[in-house]
C-alpha cells in the first residue's frame, strides 16, 4: 500500500484546534492531544448550555411572573390561564418586561385575565 503524506491537510485541521483553544491555559492551548481534548469538551457544554440557558430564563420569568401577578392578587397560573381564555398571545418574556417596566399596563392585563376567567366559570 502506498504511503500517505497529508501535506497541508493536517497542518490546517492542527492550526483549526489550536485556533478553538485559544485562552485555554498551559498545554490545553499549545499541545494538539490536549487541545482536542479540551475543545471537544467545551464544544460539548457549550451545546448542552445553549439548551439550558433557555429552561434558566423560562425559569426566571415564571418566577419574576408569579411575583407580579401575586401583587395583582393572582396566582401565576390563574393568570396565564385567563390570558388565554382573553385571547391575548404574549409570551412570558414580553410579559415579565411589561411587569417590571409598564405596571398600570400588567395591572390592566391581570384585571382582563381576571375578568376572562369570571366569564367562563
Amino acid at each position: 500500500m502506498p504511503r500517505v503524506k497529508r501535506g497541508n491537510k493536517r497542518v490546517e485541521r492542527r492550526k483549526k484546534i489550536l485556533g478553538l483553544a485559544k485562552g485555554f491555559r498551559l498545554t490545553k492551548s499549545k499541545l494538539h492531544r490536549s487541545a482536542k481534548e479540551s475543545v471537544d469538551r467545551a464544544l460539548q457544554f457549550s451545546y448542552r448550555d445553549r439548551r439550558a440557558k433557555k429552561r434558566d430564563f423560562r425559569r426566571l420569568f415564571i418566577i419574576r411572573l408569579g411575583a407580579a401577578a401575586r401583587s395583582n392578587n393572582i396566582s401565576y397560573s390563574r393568570l396565564i390561564n385567563g390570558l388565554r381564555k382573553a385571547n391575548i398571545t404574549i409570551d412570558r418574556k414580553v410579559l415579565v418586561e411589561i411587569a417590571i417596566n409598564d405596571p398600570e399596563t400588567f395591572t390592566r392585563l391581570a384585571e382582563s385575565a381576571k375578568s376572562a376567567l369570571a366569564v367562563a366559570a
